[in-house]
Order: structure tokens, then sequence, then C-alpha cells
């Protein structure tokens, strides 16, 4: 096993595997970044922030409490965050109690080699420009390919996923991935991520309490309804302008990944977030 994939995921300060029972742990990794790309160097995805951590907003922009999310589309840990808190976050952020704030970043590509990462978050941003980040972004979780295989470089089949979002693949959307029009937004969110200190994905903060702390380092999406309701008492919950372009699209369960020679743990209701060394 090549040291530079050996992370180890941490509870309650013994290592274990991600078999853990309804764990979701989050990989230790060095933030080396992607390539990046000089021919775009100010393209920003539309309603996307800039400044020195770029992110992608989803939800209410007046939601009372934001959810800042770090994450590698080629990051196991970081589909089983999605995939166990997916139905909670979106329920937050359709009622207007949340809004989220994602970073993109390539940290795998960096690590392992490949451009998966990059190309995914490419592509996400793209589908931002539609109006259907949300729908897209989660597509492309529920077919995340085992991480050795960085099926994700693959262009054409980030275009093939698009189609199972209801109007996403246009000529204007297929362009701007083949093209890499946010290769280098990308770039500058990983580049931002590495100046965090924050040493894994998904990393997950709550109006900006990292949530892999929060008790004892396992995590729950009740838990996180509870802080939101906590958070936001008194407190009017936001009004988006409009609901999520494709928010249901078909969907369907890919393979679980693998990384460092490892399964990933079967998926669980109630899954929980695990420390991680540096946090």
């Amino acid at each position: 096993m090549r040291a530079r994939r050996g992370r180890q995921a941490i509870v309650a300060g013994s290592v274990v595997v991600l078999a853990i029972a309804g764990g979701i742990a989050v990989w230790a990794t060095s933030a080396n970044g992607g390539g990046t790309s000089s021919d775009n160097e100010t393209a920003r995805p539309k309603q996307a922030s800039g400044g020195s951590r770029p992110a992608i907003p989803v939800g209410a922009a007046n939601a009372p409490s934001t959810l800042t999310v770090w994450e590698d589309f080629r990051c196991p840990a970081c589909q089983q965050f999605e995939t166990g808190f997916r139905p909670a976050i979106h329920e937050l952020e359709d009622s207007g109690r949340l809004k989220s704030e994602y970073h993109l970043v390539t940290i795998i590509d960096g690590n392992a080699g490949g451009k998966g990462s990059l190309n995914a978050a490419n592509a996400a941003m793209c589908a931002q420009d539609a109006g259907k980040f949300r729908a897209y972004h989660d597509v492309l979780y529920s077919h995340q390919p085992p991480e050795q295989q960085d099926k994700f470089a693959d262009k054409k089949y980030l275009l093939q996923l698009a189609g199972k979002v209801k109007g996403l693949v246009t000529p204007a959307f297929t362009t701007c991935v083949n093209d890499g029009r946010y290769d280098a937004f990308v770039q500058k969110s990983t580049d931002a991520f590495a100046e965090t200190g924050y040493r894994g994905t998904p990393t997950v903060l709550l109006n900006g309490k990292d949530l892999s702390k929060e008790k004892g380092g396992r995590f729950s999406p009740a838990d996180l309804k509870k802080m939101v309701q906590d958070a936001n008492k008194g407190k009017q919950s936001g009004k988006s302008s409009s609901p999520h372009p494709g928010a249901a699209p078909h969907m369907s369960t890919s393979p679980q990944g693998k990384q460092a020679g490892r399964s990933a743990s079967p998926r669980a209701p109630h899954p929980a977030m695990s420390a991680t060394p540096g946090y």
C-alpha cells in the first residue's frame, strides 16, 4: 500500500476502517491540488462567491443558519456523508432554515493522480450556471465510481450523468464542461482548503462549528436538525426566490467506492461523522 494513500479514519481516538456500523469517516489527506487553467482565471459560476474562499451557494440566501461543506467528488467518505445526510440537508434547505456553501476541492487528484476531482467539480459549476447544481451534485455522488478508476476524468461520462437531470444538457453546458471553464475557480478553492488547517474531506461546519468535534466525534442527521433548530430559535426562516430546478433527478445507487484498499461502509439510515487527525 503506497504511503500517499494510507489514509486512516479516527473515532474516539481509535483507528478504525470504514466498516464501522453506521459510521461516516472523514479521510485524512494532504491538500495537493489538481490542474489549473490559466485561460479561465477570472471565470466564476453564477451566484458563486469569490474572494479567498470561493463557494457555490444552495438554499435561501437569507436562511438563518449556514452549512459549510468542503468536498471532493472522488472521495468515498464524501459520498457516504452525502448519502446519509442528504435528506436532512435538503429538508432544511427547502424549508428556508439552512443555506449551504459548497467548496469543491481536488485533493484526491493531487494525492492519487488523475483529473476526476477537477473535471467533476468543473462540471458541477457548469450546472450551477444552469441553476441545477444541487441536482447534478447529488447525481455525481450517487454514481461515484471507485476512486482508483478515476472515471470522472472522462468528460463524456460526466455529460452522460448530466442527462439524468432534466434540462441540464444543453450546448452551453456541454461547452462549459469540455472547455474546463471553471478549472481555475476549482483550483482556487483547493488552495483555500490548504490554508484552512483542515486535513480531511468532507469537512462540514454548521455556523462555523466543526461537526466532527460534536458529540464525541459522532454526529447524525437528527443531530444536525436539532442543532439547526436550536440555532434558529427566534429567527425567521429564509425564503428562496425559486425552487431548486431538477431537484428530484432519476438516480440509482452505484457500487460502494474503495479507498486505501478498504471497502466503504454500508449505507445506514442514521450514519454519523467521525473525527480525523488534525481536527
